[in-house]
């Protein structure tokens, strides 16, 4: 890797944001050097959402969701999540 740019000095948060929209972070940081970081108290983003499901679905998921005492809306992120990434190993 060629000679990495130093980072200028930014005064706002908005200022580094512009900044990096329009740089590629290679030319300024020597990435062969990172090293891989858990953050494992982080809690990732949520977002709020509607969905209409037909009653005698929502009915059958909040009797499974009922037999494993849990929330049926735990149960759907739960489902969801092993959906995505078992699809995402094909």
């Amino acid at each position: 890797m060629s000679k990495v740019k130093k980072v200028p000095k930014f005064k706002t948060e908005q200022e580094e944001r512009e900044f990096w929209e329009i740089h590629d972070s290679s030319d300024y940081v020597d990435w062969t050097k990172a090293e891989s970081v858990s953050m494992s108290n982080l809690k990732p983003s949520t977002k709020t959402i509607s969905l209409r499901l037909p009653e005698g679905l929502l009915d059958s998921i909040k009797i499974e969701a009922n037999k494993r005492d849990m929330p049926y809306q735990s149960l759907i992120k739960v489902w969801l999540a092993e959906d995505v990434k078992e699809t995402r190993q094909h």
